[in-house]
């Protein structure tokens, strides 16, 4: 085993502080900094700047093209996700609330894309997501209703070509994931999503600890 230099154990020795400044590490540009101002003012939760750029890492490196998105939100994730797609590619996004997405659009615009990029669909994610194209995706991200979760694998692994990606945000649900107290139902539900993820004969996957926990995998061949 190496040993570690002064530098390395004081990193390695606040894990807090660390974390901090990987979340940071990425700057973010004023679309997104709009797009997190109008999520603030909205009430919603935005991914960090962490895991966008986790996000736009995984994008960039399966080369997407097609990226499906459950929770549009007002754009933050949507602006990482396409940063890192292909030029060419496009992000279906769904989410129950029109008026959220017309704030992502804005974004979007904001951020250079245009308006072929992207392709938004209000609704329920589980009412829109079975018309979706069986293998049609480089990379489905999932950051909606926790209570659904094992729901969205179930269409993510029919939606998904052999190597694509499946992204879940927020798994670790501020800590509540790993409490040994008595949770609500959908932190439970995210301990099943976590425990059927690892235990699947087709995903090969990886938690991340950014943001609130970002948990990824690929669908094998």
């Amino acid at each position: 085993m190496r040993r570690l230099r002064g530098q390395e154990r004081a990193i390695t020795g606040n894990r807090q502080t660390s974390w901090a400044f990987a979340d940071a590490f990425v700057a973010e540009d004023e679309a997104l900094r709009w797009a997190r101002d109008r999520a603030h003012e909205a009430g919603l939760r935005s991914v960090s700047s962490g895991t966008g750029a986790a996000l736009r890492l995984l994008a960039a490196a399966v080369d997407a093209k097609a990226v499906a998105e459950i929770g549009t939100g007002t754009g933050v994730s949507g602006i990482h996700l396409l940063h890192g797609m292909r030029p060419d590619g496009v992000l279906t996004t769904v989410d129950s609330d029109p008026e959220s997405q017309q704030f992502a659009r804005q974004a979007f615009r904001a951020a250079g894309f245009a308006g072929n990029r992207a392709r938004f669909i209000p609704g329920r994610a589980l009412e829109v997501l079975p018309r979706l194209a069986d293998g049609g995706y480089d990379l489905v991200f999932c950051d909606g209703d926790r209570l659904e979760c094992l729901d969205y694998l179930a269409e993510s692994l029919r939606l998904l070509r052999p190597g694509g990606l499946v992204c879940f945000e927020g798994v670790f649900a501020d800590g509540r994931t790993v409490d040994s107290a008595a949770q609500p139902a959908e932190v439970q539900r995210l301990r099943e999503l976590l425990r059927a993820v690892r235990e699947s004969t087709v995903l090969l996957p990886s938690l991340l600890p950014v943001g609130d926990g970002l948990l990824c995998a690929v669908r094998r061949g």
